[in-house]
């Protein structure tokens, strides 16, 4: 075990829980997060390094130490960004934390990649299916995938674990489940096309703990796909906030067709620089199914210590501003 761990990323909402966690383990003397901006909640016992991964990175920032690297500063939010900037950020990034880990003899590093290299499929995917990427953050993230295992080749000694996350959902998301919760107490959450639409999905804290345990098996390479082993629709998700947080189930289905027409005042006010985050892509994303199996992370003997019913009940009970900060 290395004396320290580094964090690229570990002010956000992934980054936030595993600082929390290597902090509680007591197995590092030294916890770094290096990343712009402020955290989600500042951890105690975590140095915070500001510093974009998109630049060359400092090796003194290890102190002369080799660490355990995890590295998952990216630009994820889809659509969200002109396409340029997801390979600016999650290419390039990777390439500078391969080069920091080459210059503190680090050998062991963690990447968090995504789903999204797979594509959109109905068909349900293990870990040995082609990946087909759609999008710039899929296609961004296969790259960054191939620098990593070049980067892995590259030395005996070295240690890479890739893990490809479903949606990561839980306390300082403020992501699809939040804007979900958000909706539906409302009461104005509509099934857009479709109700029973899968949505591989995992809890934050099952994502933090798998990544621990895969990296401690020491294989020379692991990949593996992270959500829960039950594969749950969009209604699934919706009847359980329903039941946890007492919302009102929503029942509506809007044809698809509806949906992207319905939406295009909001694109028009985005044209004129007024964001909605309301457009065609993001209502495609809720029609079309993201089917995962988590195949090796299951045989690998991995338990995990929540379902989707659990895990929402215990967001909603960390929570302190409203359900599902």
């Amino acid at each position: 075990m290395s004396p320290q761990a580094i964090i690229f990323g570990g002010a956000g909402f992934i980054g936030t829980h595993l600082a929390a966690r290597l902090v509680a383990s007591q197995s590092y003397s030294r916890i770094v997060s290096v990343d712009v901006g402020q955290p989600r909640a500042t951890v105690p016992g975590v140095e915070y390094v500001n510093h974009d991964v998109r630049e060359v990175i400092d090796p003194s920032i290890a102190n002369g130490q080799p660490a355990d690297i995890f590295n998952l500063a990216a630009i994820h939010v889809t659509p969200g960004h002109p396409e340029g900037d997801y390979y600016y950020t999650n290419v390039l990034g990777a390439v500078n934390v391969c080069k920091f880990a080459n210059a503190t003899n680090s050998t062991n590093l963690v990447f968090t990649s995504s789903i999204s290299i797979y594509g959109p499929n109905e068909a349900a995917l293990d870990e040995g299916a082609t990946p087909a990427p759609v999008s710039a953050y899929g296609r961004s993230k296969l790259s960054a995938e191939k620098i990593k295992l070049l980067w892995q080749s590259e030395g005996a000694a070295r240690k890479l674990t890739i893990v490809r996350p479903a949606v990561i959902y839980g306390l300082y998301e403020r992501g699809n489940f939040t804007r979900l919760a958000r909706i539906m107490a409302r009461k104005a959450f509509i099934y857009p096309g479709r109700t029973d639409t899968i949505k591989s999905c995992g809890y934050v804290k099952d994502l933090v703990s798998s990544m621990l345990y895969m990296s401690s098996r020491n294989e020379a390479v692991s990949i593996y796909n992270f959500c829960h082993e039950h594969r749950y629709t969009i209604s699934d998700i919706c009847t359980t906030f329903s039941r946890i947080a007492g919302y009102q189930q929503p029942r509506l289905t809007i044809p698809i067709w509806f949906m992207d027409f319905a939406v295009l005042p909001f694109e028009v006010l985005h044209t004129a620089g007024i964001k909605t985050g309301i457009n065609r892509d993001r209502v495609k994303k809720l029609w079309f199914s993201t089917n995962i199996l988590p195949k090796r992370l299951v045989e690998s003997g991995f338990k995990f210590s929540y379902d989707l019913e659990s895990s929402l009940m215990e967001w909603k009970r960390e929570s302190s501003l409203k359900d599902f900060d």
